[in-house]
């Protein structure tokens, strides 16, 4: 588990390669905080990756949980491109908190 900032765990990101996971940091990074500043009660975010599929397979599942007030948000998104899955899945969440 990889922990940025206290309020930020990522599960699954350490088999990523350096160069991959410093994007997907960024990218992680900006969202978290856009929920910080726009949500009073945000607490945590947790992503969960999953290489599926054969070795030779490229394919990944996110999930994500935003905890607000102690109540927890969910999205999930398999995808082929590891960047395309982890912006999708806090897109989700986005559109889901920010309503």
């Amino acid at each position: 588990m990889i922990e940025l900032g206290g309020n930020i765990e990522l599960v699954g990101f350490k088999e990523i390669e350096t160069q991959e996971l410093i994007v997907l940091k960024k990218i992680i990074g900006s969202y978290a905080r856009k929920f910080s500043d726009n949500i009073k009660d945000y607490e945590k975010l947790s992503m969960h990756l999953k290489h599926i599929g054969p070795e030779t397979s490229n394919k990944y599942e996110v999930k994500s949980m935003l905890l607000v007030k102690g109540k927890p948000i969910n999205s999930e998104v398999t995808e082929i491109n590891l960047f395309v899955a982890v912006a999708e899945s806090l897109k989700k969440l986005e559109a889901q908190v920010m309503k």
